[in-house]
C-alpha cells in the first residue's frame, strides 16, 4: 500500500495538477475537487467561470449519497415589472451545429457556483478554504495559458459573446481585434484581488461583500434584474439524489429540479439489460429509441413544468412498463470527479451556460447567460417566478458497488451531458471497457430540432438500423461532451480518464 491517495478527473491538466498539490498537503477528494473546479473556472473562459451555476453529488464511506443544489437561481427581488424583458442581446452562434442564445446583462441568474463549492469544503473537506483557492489565485496573478477547448469554443464565440462588452474583448483580443492563440497567456485585470478576498473573506464575499456590490451595480447599471436581495438570499440546497440499479451498482445522479439526471435515470432504465458486449446496430437502435423518448419527454415537460418533482415521478414510473418502455421496445459547463482510498466520491459540475459575456468592473470575473438560454427558458425569458432555479441538464454521478468500489462521471455538453454519461456509465460497467476506452468510444446523441428528432454520432457506430434521420459529426467533436471519470477498488487501486473530446486532464496522488 502507498498510504492515502486519489484520482482527479477534469477539465484541464491544470485543474487536474492543483487537485493534486491539495491531496499532496493533507486534502481529501472534496478539497481536490474544490481546488481543481476553482482553476476551471479561472482558467477556460467561455467554458466556465465563477459567476456560474454549479450541482455536486457525494457519496462519503458509510454515508449516503446526497446531492448539493447550486444552481443558477431567476433572479429579480424588488424590481417592477417593467425592468424584466431588457438588458439582452441575441445571438446566433455557429457551435454545435447552429444555436440561438441571448447574452449581456439581463441574461445573468443569480449564480450558485462558489457557494456550492464552499459548501463542499465546509461539509466534506480537511482543509481551509484559502488553501483550496490558493492554485487558481496563482493563475489569476500570473496569467494562464488559454486552453485548446477554451479555443475552440472562442472562435465561435469572441466576437459576439466576448466582444460587446470592453472589459471581455480587451482580456481575451490582441489589439488588432484578434483572439488569443492556444497557449498565449491570458491576464484578466481585477480577477486575482477578487480570488484574494474570496481566499481571505469566503466565498461570502461574492454574495454580500465588495464582490457582490460591485456585480450588482453593474448589472443594475445595464438593465439586469440581479439585485443585491437575489445574492443574499442565495443558499445552496441539500437533496436526496436519484439513484438507479445498474450491474451491481447502485449509481445516485442529479435530482430535480435539475432535469439532467431524471434524463440520464430514465435512459438506464430504457436500455434494460442490453448491451451485453460489443454494440451492435441493434443496441445503438434501442440506444437512439430510450435517448429520443427521455430526450423527448424533457423537451416537451421538464423544461417548462413548475412541478419537476411531480414530472419526474411521471416520467420514471412511464419507464417500467408504462408508455416508454412501450414507446422503445417499438421502434458554457466542466466537470470534475474526484475519489480516495477512504471510499469518498465527489462528482461537481460548473455551467455558465454560453456565457453573458459581461464582467463587472473591478471584478475580473465573468458571469453566466442561463436566463438567456432557450433551451433551458422555454417557459420563455424572465418568464420563471423569483427564487426559482432554472432548469438544468448537469449531472453529476457517483456509484458503489457493496465491494466498496466507487466511481465519479460527470460531463458538460448542455443537453448532451446525460448521453455522454450514459453511453460511458453502460460501457465500463456493464460491458467492461476501461474508463478510457468507455470515454474515448463514439457517441450517439439524439437532438430535438425544430423539424424533428435527428440523431448526430461520430464515425465508427453501426447506426444501419436507427430509423431517424441521421447526420454524421466530425471525431471526437467537443460537442458531444467532455466526460471526467475516476474510479477506486479496494483490490485494484484507481483508475481516472479524461475526455479526448476538450483535451481534459487527470491526476493520481499519494501520501504517506
Amino acid at each position: 500500500m502507498e498510504g492515502y491517495g486519489a484520482a482527479i478527473a477534469t477539465s484541464s491538466k491544470l485543474a487536474a495538477d492543483a487537485g493534486a498539490t491539495i491531496i499532496e498537503a493533507g486534502g481529501n477528494a472534496a478539497d481536490a475537487a474544490v481546488a481543481a473546479a476553482l482553476v476551471s473556472a479561472v482558467t477556460e473562459p467561455g467554458v466556465v467561470d465563477l459567476g456560474s451555476g454549479a450541482y455536486a453529488t457525494i457519496w462519503p464511506a458509510g454515508e449516503p449519497p446526497v446531492t448539493l443544489d447550486g444552481g443558477v437561481e431567476m433572479p429579480g427581488r424588488g424590481l417592477d415589472e417593467d425592468r424584466f424583458a431588457r438588458g439582452l442581446r441575441e445571438v446566433t452562434l455557429e457551435y454545435a451545429g447552429g444555436v440561438r442564445t441571448f447574452v449581456g446583462h439581463g441574461s445573468i441568474g443569480t449564480p450558485g457556483a462558489l457557494a456550492t463549492l464552499a459548501a463542499i469544503s465546509r461539509r466534506h473537506g480537511r482543509l481551509p478554504w484559502a488553501d483550496l483557492v490558493e492554485p487558481a489565485y496563482q493563475h489569476a496573478r500570473n496569467g494562464f495559458s488559454l486552453s485548446y477547448a477554451a479555443h475552440a469554443y472562442m472562435s465561435f464565440a469572441h466576437d459576439l459573446v466576448y466582444g460587446w462588452n470592453t472589459l471581455s474583448r480587451e482580456a481575451l483580443h490582441h489589439t488588432d481585434g484578434s483572439l488569443v492563440d492556444p497557449g498565449e497567456t491570458v491576464r484578466v485585470p481585477d480577477l486575482a484581488g477578487s480570488l484574494r478576498r474570496i481566499a481571505d473573506h469566503g466565498a461570502q464575499d461574492f454574495y454580500t461583500g465588495e464582490i457582490g456590490r460591485l456585480i450588482v451595480d453593474d448589472v443594475e447599471a445595464n438593465d439586469g434584474i440581479l439585485t443585491e436581495r437575489d445574492l443574499a438570499a442565495y443558499e445552496v440546497i441539500e437533496r436526496d439524489p436519484l439513484t438507479v440499479e445498474l450491474d451491481g451498482w447502485r449509481v445516485a445522479t442529479n435530482p430535480p429540479p435539475a432535469v439532467g439526471g431524471a434524463v440520464l435515470a430514465a435512459m438506464l432504465l430504457l436500455l434494460g439489460d442490453r448491451p451485453r458486449g460489443p454494440w451492435t446496430a441493434d443496441d445503438l437502435a434501442l440506444m437512439a429509441r430510450a435517448q429520443q423518448a427521455a430526450i423527448g419527454f424533457r423537451t416537451g415537460t421538464l423544461d417548462t413544468t413548475l412541478d419537476p418533482v411531480w414530472e419526474v415521478r411521471r416520467l420514471l414510473e412511464q419507464v417500467v412498463p408504462g408508455p416508454l418502455r412501450q414507446f422503445v421496445t417499438s421502434p458554457s459547463t466542466t466537470h470534475t470527479s474526484a475519489v480516495d482510498s477512504d471510499g469518498l466520491a465527489v462528482s461537481v459540475t460548473l455551467s455558465s451556460g454560453y456565457g453573458s459575456g459581461a464582467i463587472p468592473p473591478g471584478t475580473g470575473l465573468w458571469l453566466n447567460n442561463c436566463l438567456g438560454e432557450l433551451e433551458l427558458n422555454r417557459r420563455g425569458i424572465h418568464a420563471w417566478p423569483i427564487g426559482r432555479r432554472i432548469p438544468s441538464n448537469m449531472a453529476p454521478t457517483v456509484a458503489r458497488r457493496a465491494d466498496g468500489t466507487i466511481l465519479a462521471i460527470g460531463s458538460p455538453g448542455a443537453d448532451r451531458i446525460t448521453t455522454a454519461i450514459l453511453q460511458t456509465l453502460v460501457g465500463h460497467l456493464r460491458v467492461g471497457l476501461s474508463l478510457a476506452d468507455a470515454i474515448e468510444r463514439p457517441r450517439l446523441h439524439v437532438a430535438i430540432e425544430e423539424q424533428g428528432p435527428v440523431a448526430l454520432y461520430e464515425p465508427g457506430l453501426p447506426v444501419g438500423k436507427i430509423t431517424l434521420p441521421r447526420r454524421r459529426m466530425a471525431a471526437g467533436s467537443m460537442m458531444f461532451g467532455g466526460v471526467g471519470a475516476a474510479r477506486w477498488s479496494p483490490d485494484t487501486g484507481f483508475e481516472a480518464a479524461a475526455d479526448p473530446r476538450r483535451a481534459g486532464g487527470t491526476a493520481i496522488a499519494h501520501r504517506a
